[in-house]
């Protein structure tokens, strides 16, 4: 990519529009830039739990396989993001998505089946491995909604879903790795 801002402000959205890379102007809150927004707010949340498994990986080494896998996926959110800004442009690929297929069979046979639902927490790493998730799901509903009024790729609505996906089974191999119990849910006494 050639062009890179030199200005951070532009003025440009001062009244309630931004810009695609296509020349079209939109309202900040159209649903293309609901899914960039959440997209990168997926992106960041992930770059918070990198920093934290890097951080904990001292400690617990089994979590370096961890940020091998997550790693890349902060490009390709980046790449989903550019595809959600410049609808032409095509940069997921299907070999994308099968690399998060591999991972979630490799890490799911690790964790074994479920016996219960899941609670967020355990563990910081844990709680922010599900706040990923929930995060992916946010931006896989966003996709969604832009999918109902413009049509996006395939790969692109593949691969956030697999994200979530992803997300879900690396918080169980968190706990796993870490020794941790999952906080399993507990029904409600009736009385």
């Amino acid at each position: 990519m050639g062009y890179r801002l030199s200005k951070i402000y532009t003025r440009t959205g001062d009244a309630g529009q931004t810009g695609l890379a296509d020349g079209r102007r939109v309202a900040k809150d159209h649903p293309r830039i609901e899914a960039i927004g959440e997209v990168d707010t997926l992106n960041s949340q992930l770059g918070l739990l990198l920093a934290d498994l890097i951080e904990q990986q001292a400690v617990c080494p089994g979590l370096i396989e961890l940020v091998e896998v997550l790693s890349p996926c902060q490009h390709r959110l980046f790449d989903l993001g550019g595809e959600l800004a410049m609808p032409d442009y095509q940069a997921l690929q299907a070999v994308e998505i099968e690399r998060l297929e591999a991972a979630i069979d490799r890490w799911n046979e690790e964790v074994g089946p479920l016996t219960n639902f899941i609670l967020p927490g355990g563990s910081r790493l844990i709680a922010q491995a599900h706040l990923c998730r929930s995060s992916a799901r946010t931006a896989e509903r966003r996709c969604g909604q832009l999918h109902a009024i413009e049509p996006l790729r395939g790969e692109l609505l593949a691969y956030i879903n697999r994200m979530s996906d992803l997300l879900f089974v690396a918080a169980r191999l968190i706990a796993r790795r870490q020794g941790i119990d999952e906080v399993l849910w507990q029904a409600a006494v009736k009385g």
